[in-house]
């Protein structure tokens, strides 16, 4: 795979995520999929316009992002978000698809987690050995 993927699909997750952009309704709809639906850390299904109309605003960081090739022009992501705002963990993971020639966020999935970023870290670092 590609470095090149990685490091844009990691950005573009990494922009779904900022507050800049959350706020501004033209920037998330140009990363988000015109069918895209999410469920959320509430266990509530969204759609895009729900999002665009009532983005959530929280100060996250990213970490362990690993992509999984589903077929040509599909990516499933996932990454551990540890949210400031709501002092609280998140695993995530997304799928993008090439649509209209660029990536575009077609799904995402929050789930609540008590593990702790050193927990996560330490098991990446188990996995690869």
């Amino acid at each position: 795979m590609q470095i090149d993927l990685v490091n844009h699909l990691k950005e573009l997750e990494e922009s779904h995520i900022r507050i800049d952009v959350r706020k501004s309704r033209e920037k998330l709809g140009e990363i988000l999929a015109d069918d895209f639906f999410e469920i959320g850390s509430s266990g509530y299904i969204f759609y895009k316009e729900e999002c665009l109309e009532s983005a959530v605003l929280t100060d996250c960081s990213l970490y362990n992002f690993e992509i999984f090739p589903l077929s040509e022009g599909v990516i499933l992501t996932t990454y551990f978000i540890v949210d400031q705002t709501r002092n609280r963990n998140t695993l995530r993971s997304s799928i993008w698809k090439v649509i209209d020639g660029r990536w575009q966020l077609y799904f995402h999935q929050g789930t609540i987690t008590p593990l702790e970023l050193r927990d996560v870290i330490n098991s990446t670092v188990q996995k690869k050995q």
